[in-house]
């Protein structure tokens, strides 16, 4: 396996032990303040409808574009789109305040769960692994 693909796999991988998290942290924040999610097709149709889950989708499809770009054959992937790609995950992990869509409600989910920062954190690290 060559060096970028180790790279973009340890990038898909960290980027869904993220995603995974933040979606338990919204999860639990319906069921808190909406209501009980009672099955699995029901809390497939909020991620997938609700507004509430919304702003994931943006990092859904980034996660997406590393698998297609790991499928890549004719012409593969190279250096260049593991690069490219690392650098738009850091791009796209930049909570802001004055943000909007993804970038926002990242930034509104960590203030309000500690355990968001942490898996941010553990992005981060990753991310700056894929560096040296």
């Amino acid at each position: 396996m060559s060096d970028f693909r180790t790279r973009l796999k340890t990038l898909h991988h960290g980027l869904l032990r993220l995603h995974k998290s933040l979606l338990e942290l919204e999860r639990a924040a319906y069921e808190r303040d909406v209501a009980p999610i009672t099955s699995t097709g029901q809390y497939l149709n909020l991620v997938l409808d609700d507004p509430a889950f919304q702003w994931l989708r943006e990092l859904s499809a980034f996660i997406v574009m590393i698998d297609e770009a790991l499928a890549q054959k004719a012409p593969p992937a190279t250096d260049a789109d593991a690069e490219r790609l690392i650098a738009q995950a850091r791009g796209l992990l930049s909570p802001a305040e004055e943000g909007i869509g993804f970038a926002r409600s990242y930034f509104e989910i960590m203030q309000r769960e500690a355990a968001a920062v942490l898996a941010h954190r553990d992005a981060l690290q990753m991310m700056n692994g894929l560096m040296e």
